[in-house]
C-alpha cells in the first residue's frame, strides 16, 4: 500500500475484517476470518477485539463438541445504527436500521406533499426522525442519516438541485430538517437508495443482483443503474435518471423541462388520468380497473408498457445490464406487466435472443415496503461506518462514541 502509515494499515485490516464477517451469510469464527483474508491469526484476534469494542460485531455461543476448543463465531452486532429518511410525493417515512440489517423502528407520515413547501415539509420529516430515532435507546450508537429524495442531488454537496414532482429547486435539506440529534444528513437520490437496498439489503453483504436497472415509481419514474454491485453515478451524479428519458419528441410537456418523458407515460399520475380516475385512485384501483377490463386503464397500461419498452431497450443496449427490477407503483404493476414487457425486451435488446433481460420485482422493494430507498439510505451510511470503522473503535487517545 504506496503511503500507508499504521493508521491506515490498521483502517485498512480494520475495514477488511468487518467486512467479511458482516459480508458473511454464515457465522465465522476467527481461524475462519484468518483464511479469508491471509492475515495471520494474532493480528485477526487483535482486530476482532477492536470491532468487538467499536459494537461493529458480537459473539455469539461456543459450537463444537469435538476435540479441541470449540470456535466462537463472531456476527454483526446491532449496537451501530443509522436512520434513513424519505420524502416522496404522498408521505414521509424514517426507519432505523441496525448495523446486522435489522429495522429497530420506523414510522409513516401520510401527506400530499406535491408542489409543497420544504420549509414546511422538511422539519415534519425532521421531527419524525427524532422520533423513530428514540427507539435506538441507551445502549445504542446512531452513526449518521441518510435522506432519499425523488430528484436530482448533488453528491457530497449537501444540496438538492431539483425535485419536479415537489416542486423544489436549489435546497439544502440538512439545515432545514432542524433535527441536530440525527448528526451528519447523507443526501441521496430515492431510486439510487432503493437500488443500494436491492443491491446490498444487509450493510456490508452483496446478497442480492450485482447487474440491473432499477425503475422505482410514484408520482413519477425514477430509475438507478447498478453494475457489479455498485451505482453508475455519471460525472455529475445524476446516472441512471431513465423518468425523464424521451419516448416521444412530440410528446406531452414535462416538470423537468422537457417533452415526452418516459415519466409522462408511465408515471402513476399519467396513469391515473389516462383512465379518468383521480389522482387520490392509487395504483391498487387502476390495476383492478385494468384487470376489470376497462377500456380506458387498459390503453393507458398499454401505452406506458410500449413507453418502458421504448426508454428500457435503448437502456439494455447501451449498458449491457440483464436484469429489471421493478419498484413502487411499477412493482405493484408487475403481474401486469413484467411478462409483457420481458418478452417485448427480448424480441428488441440485442442480447435478447441470447441471454434475454429479466423483467422482476425486487424482493426488499416489492408491495410489503413502500420506502425500500429509506433502508437504502441509511445502509449508505451504514457502509461508511464498513469503510472507515476506526472511527467507532477505542483507542490509547480515542473513546468510543456513545
Amino acid at each position: 500500500m504506496a503511503g500507508a502509515t499504521q493508521a491506515t494499515l490498521r483502517e485498512h485490516n480494520l475495514s477488511l475484517v468487518a467486512r467479511i464477517i458482516l459480508g458473511a451469510t454464515t457465522s465465522m469464527s476467527r481461524a475462519d476470518v484468518a483464511a479469508a483474508t491471509a492475515l495471520t491469526r494474532s493480528t485477526v484476534s487483535r482486530l476482532v477485539d477492536d470491532l468487538l469494542a467499536g459494537g461493529l460485531v458480537r459473539e455469539v455461543a461456543k459450537v463444537g463438541g469435538g476435540l479441541g476448543r470449540p470456535a466462537t463465531p463472531v456476527v454483526a452486532d446491532d449496537r451501530l445504527c443509522a436512520l434513513g429518511l424519505q420524502v416522496n410525493a404522498t408521505f414521509l417515512l424514517a426507519r432505523l436500521v441496525a448495523l446486522d440489517g435489522s429495522v429497530l423502528a420506523e414510522e409513516t407520515v401520510d401527506g400530499d406533499f406535491v408542489a409543497s413547501d420544504p420549509a414546511v415539509v422538511l422539519p415534519r420529516m425532521g421531527a419524525c426522525g427524532v422520533r423513530v430515532a428514540a427507539a435506538a435507546g441507551p445502549d445504542r450508537t446512531l452513526v449518521g442519516t441518510g435522506l432519499a429524495l425523488p430528484g436530482i442531488v448533488r453528491p457530497g454537496s449537501g444540496t438538492l438541485l431539483r425535485a419536479p414532482n415537489l416542486g423544489w429547486s436549489a435546497v439544502e435539506p440538512g439545515p432545514l430538517l432542524a433535527a441536530p440529534a440525527l448528526g451528519p444528513v447523507l443526501l441521496g437520490n430515492e431510486a439510487d437508495c432503493a437500488a443500494v437496498a436491492v443491491a446490498h439489503p444487509v450493510p456490508g453483504r452483496r446478497e442480492g443482483p450485482q447487474d440491473f436497472i432499477y425503475l422505482s415509481g410514484e408520482i413519477g419514474i425514477g430509475g438507478a443503474a447498478v453494475l457489479d454491485g455498485r451505482l453508475m453515478r455519471g460525472q455529475h451524479g445524476w446516472a441512471g435518471e431513465i423518468g425523464h428519458v424521451c419516448v416521444d419528441p412530440a410528446g406531452p410537456a414535462c416538470p423537468c423541462g422537457s417533452h415526452g418523458c418516459l415519466e409522462r407515460y408511465a408515471g402513476l399520475r399519467a396513469l391515473q388520468s389516462a383512465a379518468g380516475l383521480p389522482v387520490t385512485a392509487g395504483i391498487d384501483r387502476f390495476a383492478a380497473a385494468c384487470r376489470e377490463g376497462d377500456e380506458a386503464a387498459t390503453r393507458a397500461l398499454a401505452t406506458a408498457v410500449s413507453a418502458l419498452e421504448t426508454a428500457l431497450v435503448s437502456a439494455v443496449n447501451l449498458l449491457d445490464i440483464p436484469a429489471v427490477i421493478l419498484g413502487g407503483h411499477l412493482g405493484r404493476l408487475a403481474g401486469l406487466i413484467a411478462p409483457d414487457l420481458a418478452e417485448r425486451l427480448g424480441t428488441r435488446a440485442l442480447a435478447g435472443r441470447f441471454d434475454g433481460p429479466t423483467v422482476t420485482v425486487g424482493a426488499h422493494t416489492g408491495t410489503e415496503d413502500r420506502a425500500p430507498g429509506a433502508t437504502g439510505a441509511a445502509i449508505t451510511v451504514l457502509e461508511g461506518v464498513i469503510e472507515r470503522p476506526a472511527a467507532w473503535v477505542p483507542t490509547t487517545t480515542s473513546r468510543l462514541r456513545r
